[in-house]
């Protein structure tokens, strides 16, 4: 019998389900993270995770080298993310399932990635580890099983923009680009990551935990469509929304809540605010939502 493929959420069910059937079917990602404290989602992997799970860290396995000005999370090497994937057993066309527990805002760069390494089988564990907990599903500290992958890149399933194109649609406006950061620090309040605080000129504001229902679960479809529509000027497709956040990961989160919506083909600017600001001579608004 076939098994589902899921491209964008798994439920907890499901996927304890998927696990009793086909063990080997489904390639488990931790990707827990503090960008505080890098070292706490690896101790909280160590303490307690999904059975099979294997962990992905933000800055050594989702990131790629920073050189001053490409931002604070730079895309890792394609090569050399396949490479690893492949080494902790991962194959092509297996479904893989990414988790955390901060509501999916790491999880979602490690989705993002995954289709733009040409890997559609992959999906968000809906409601994260606190929902696989409080479906009453187990915890382990054993390691996965070691196993050797044979995964490959493939066309891209996602693109993106780089700085240059961003301050070229400034004056263009052929493209929306929506800044996933929480409101204060669109509005350039309390910025304590970056080197100034602000917005790219142009860009409106969705916050990417609004995609998100009181208990950490994606909100429908149908409420995503109309949330984003409501951001979105009438007229305006996908495809010419180009998604931002501080550093290309939680603009994934915007891009899997368009994807669930329905509203495909969005492109991710992955330096963001971080690459963006660090450059004095470009401009920066501030204030709120035009």
């Amino acid at each position: 019998m076939p098994h589902t493929h899921y491209t964008t959420l798994i439920s907890a069910g499901n996927l304890a389900e998927r696990l009793a059937a086909a063990p080997g079917s489904v390639f488990i990602a931790d990707c827990r993270f503090d960008l505080v404290d890098t070292a706490a989602g690896e101790q909280a992997y160590a303490a307690g995770h999904l059975p099979q799970a294997h962990y992905l860290h933000l800055d050594r396995d989702l990131s790629g080298a920073k050189t001053g000005s490409n931002g604070r999370h730079p895309l890792p090497d394609r090569q050399t993310l396949v490479d690893r994937l492949a080494a902790l057993g991962l194959k092509q066309g297996q479904q893989v399932v990414a988790y955390d527990a901060q509501g999916g805002m790491y999880a979602a760069r490690l989705w993002w990635l995954l289709r733009w390494l040409g890997h559609d089988s992959v999906a968000l564990l809906d409601g994260g580890l606190q929902a696989w907990e409080a479906a009453g599903q187990p915890l382990t500290q054993e390691a996965p099983p070691k196993a050797t992958g044979d995964f490959k890149a493939g066309a891209p399933l996602a693109v993106t923009v780089d700085a240059h194109a961003v301050e070229r649609n400034i004056g263009t406006k052929e493209r929306v680009v929506i800044d996933a950061r929480a409101a204060d620090r669109y509005r350039g309040e309390n910025e304590t990551l970056d080197r100034v605080g602000g917005h790219i000129p142009g860009a409106r504001n969705r916050f990417f935990k609004d995609n998100l229902t009181a208990d950490g679960r994606f909100k429908s479809a149908h409420n995503l469509r109309d949330e984003f529509n409501a951001v979105i000027p009438a007229g305006v497709s996908a495809e010419h929304v180009v998604l931002q956040c501080g550093s290309g990961v939680t603009a994934c989160h915007n891009a899997l809540a368009m994807e669930i919506a329905g509203m495909h083909g969005a492109a991710l600017y992955p330096g963001s605010w971080s690459e963006w600001s660090s450059d004095p001579a470009r401009p920066i608004a501030t204030g709120p939502n035009p």
